[in-house]
């Protein structure tokens, strides 16, 4: 899954002020991020707000990604929840013949035991019909995959690949990438500790601020990809400001922010998410304007 190497995003998904989608934008923003050197897309994630997104809306985003992509890089689609088998059921009852792979969070608000997360993922391992890559992140789904559980999982099914960690837990990170299959990929899902993660061994990111600065942040990740540490560093150290900021309030308020000052999308998101505040917004465009 060398395809998966590098830099990832997990789209937004743009809304109007009167809160439909804006395929317009979404297209826009897929465009950008394609010409700006990322590696591959991911539909339906936290950030695209898929929480409270339809399940006809999403096959509309799907599509329109799928148009604006035009082949030219892998795509990845976001299945997952904390019912297995509504998991189940909408993976059999999805073409996923466009996508490269399926992204499956952990279970959330019903904090399964380790064992729970193991045989949750063996079902949706068993029902996929492309590879899929295991999202851990406990600060939204109350409880952390931990490592044995992801090892363990990672050598019991060829189709498991990936696991993007998102536990901000340096520790679990190089765990992970010691004891880890030799093909498995550690993608990081903190872009602020994606860097030391990537010269560490990892496979790079699915980010969220990569979306909105793609060609450094590809950049970065590439020269850390690279053994690069000083140019590396360097752009980290650019993007550090902003990474901290989008994540001040709630994702994707925060990266929907950046893209409004971009001129990229509104920043609109629904119920029970509210825009970023004013004092967030001031603080965004100046770094903007500075950048």
């Amino acid at each position: 899954m060398n395809i998966l190497i590098g830099t990832g995003v997990a789209l937004v998904t743009p809304f109007k002020s009167d809160l439909s989608i804006d395929h317009q934008a979404l297209a826009k923003i897929v465009e950008y991020n394609i010409s700006n050197g990322v590696n591959y897309l991911v539909i339906s994630g936290t950030t695209g707000e898929s929480v409270t997104v339809t399940a006809a809306e999403k096959k509309e985003i799907t599509q329109t990604v799928i148009d604006a992509n035009k082949g030219r890089v892998p795509l990845v689609i976001g299945i997952g929840g904390n019912n297995t088998a509504a998991v189940v059921a909408e993976l059999q009852s999805t073409d996923l013949s466009p996508f490269a792979a399926i992204l499956s969070v952990a279970p959330y608000y019903s904090k399964p035991t380790q064992e729970g997360f193991y045989q949750h993922f063996k079902a949706v391992a068993e029902a996929s019909s492309i590879p899929v890559i295991l999202y851990n992140v406990p600060g939204r789904t109350a409880k952390n995959v931990e490592a044995s559980t992801v090892l363990r999982l990672a050598n019991d099914f060829k189709s498991i690949v990936a696991v993007k960690e998102a536990g901000n837990n340096m520790e679990q990170y190089l765990e992970l990438i010691k004891h880890k299959p030799k093909d498995f990929l550690v993608i990081s899902g903190d872009d602020d500790l994606v860097l030391g993660v990537t010269l560490a061994g990892g496979s790079g990111v699915i980010s969220v601020i990569g979306q909105a600065f793609p060609k450094e942040f590809s950049q970065m990740i590439q020269w850390g990809l690279e053994g690069n540490v000083e140019d590396s560093r360097r752009m980290e150290a650019r993007l550090m400001p902003i990474i901290n900021m989008i994540f001040e309030e709630n994702n994707p308020a925060g990266i929907k922010a950046v893209f409004k000052h971009l001129g990229y999308c509104e920043d609109s998101v629904r119920l029970p998410l509210v825009p970023a505040s004013k004092e967030l917004q001031a603080k965004i465009a100046t770094f903007i304007a500075q950048f």
